[in-house]
């Protein structure tokens, strides 16, 4: 009985995607380990200024911003598996550095490096989710992958706030073994998924030139990334005003309030997630999409302005449900208008959302947070949802519409 009931789980996903979703928590409750609170150890670090911590945290998404496409190209060109291997060395490396680190630039420079290494591996992976996984599963499976994150999003900052107050070196060699452990299942067990080219020849071998990614033949793309930015800059605020805003408001209390409210929103992603992929698998996507915009909203205001920890965790509970609604929803519909030979470079540019919101948004609000406060910090982004969910709401409402031909060409990426 016990076989059987292994076998059904075990033969549930592919191989790439069990490797996926181990390699993902091995990774990431080092990475959430260090990630709540690199802003709070730079900012005592460096005496009490709010900027210079903002922008050292930013400068990895900045980077993976611009080296993204090319990143994405490259899995298209010449597969998946290379990029992600190559990726994850990279990562090792950055986390490796930050061990040894002892002077600012240090910090700086390894931060770049971890972008490079973040943009090069997702496009490619996410990619490959696409290559292997039928349409009807993808919401599934992103929500599975998105689950396992949230396994380091449950257990990593308590034990980072042990440890990485102890040593924060042990933290960021601990993360630097990880990749390294993530890099050997990735080269043993994942075999290359990138389709043929159409002239039936091997990944890296064709040499016509890629089709461009243009504004024109591509804009459904460009827009669903656009009106992401807002749900990204509430995610980079999390990691960066929130916690000072705790702390200006509740004090001494504020690091282990911040740690609860990790805590909590890892434990509840990590256990529904699934369950609530699979119940709204059928749902209309922009009725998803609006709903977790609108709890996002609320999320945002609930940080700026809750006076008491019981609100806030309240609001720790809406941004869980948000997060597990949204994120699978958005990724599968990237994934549908993607033409098969360019599923890397639209994940490369959708990713980009992310990656600008957590580039600019630190050092942005981290300037209101500065002069105004961080109810003003949060007050701005609650807005800035509510129009873009809006609009988010109307253009993939606009998906499931029967289009004329030449209309469903361009929504479908021809160039």
């Amino acid at each position: 009985m016990r076989g059987r009931w292994w076998e059904t789980i075990a033969g549930r996903y592919d191989v790439a995607i069990w490797i996926r979703l181990v390699g993902t928590v091995l990774t990431t409750v080092a990475n959430f380990m260090i990630r709540p609170f690199m802003v709070l150890y730079l900012y005592e670090k460096l005496e009490g200024s709010v900027l210079l911590p903002m922008l050292v945290v930013g400068l990895q998404p900045l980077a993976s911003m611009i080296v993204g496409l090319w990143g994405g190209s490259l899995a298209d060109k010449y597969g998946r598996k290379p990029l992600m291997a190559a990726a994850l060395v990279v990562n090792a490396a950055s986390m490796a550095g930050f061990a040894a680190s002892e002077e600012l630039w240090h910090f700086v420079l390894f931060s770049i490096l971890n972008g490079i290494g973040m943009s090069l591996f997702f496009p490619a992976a996410n990619a490959q989710v696409a290559d292997i996984v039928s349409p009807e599963r993808r919401a599934e499976i992103f929500a599975a992958l998105h689950a396992a994150l949230n396994v380091g999003a449950a257990f990593g900052p308590v034990l980072g706030l042990l440890v990485f107050s102890w040593q924060p070196k042990v933290v960021f060699a601990l993360s630097a073994l990880s990749f390294v452990a993530y890099l050997l299942l990735v080269l043993k067990y994942i075999p290359e998924t990138k389709p043929a080219a159409a002239d039936g020849s091997e990944p890296g071998a064709s040499v016509t030139p890629p089709p461009r990614l243009t504004l024109r033949g591509h804009g459904l793309l460009y827009a669903m990334t656009g009106l992401a930015v807002p749900i990204g800059l509430l995610y980079a605020q999390v990691e960066t005003v929130l916690p000072l805003h705790l702390q200006t408001v509740f004090g001494d209390d504020a690091r282990a309030m911040f740690t609860t409210m990790l805590t909590l929103n890892g434990l509840t992603v990590m256990l529904l997630q699934i369950p609530v992929a699979r119940m709204t698998e059928r749902w209309a996507t922009h009725r998803v999409v609006l709903l977790s915009y609108g709890l996002f909203a609320a999320v945002a205001f609930g940080y700026g302005f809750a006076p008491w920890f019981a609100l806030l965790l309240f609001a720790e509970l809406l941004f869980s449900l948000g997060e597990m609604l949204c994120g699978p929803h958005l990724q599968k519909a990237v994934s549908m208008i993607a033409p098969e030979e360019m599923r890397a470079r639209y994940f490369s540019v959708y990713s980009m959302n992310w990656q600008l919101s957590r580039g600019l948004g630190p050092l942005a609000f981290g300037l209101v947070f500065e002069r105004y406060g961080g109810a003003a910090a949060f007050a701005v982004i609650a807005g800035l949802l509510v129009v873009s969910g809006a609009a988010q709401h109307r253009l993939v409402r606009g998906l499931s519409k029967p289009r004329a031909p030449a209309e469903a060409a361009a929504v479908a990426g021809a160039s």
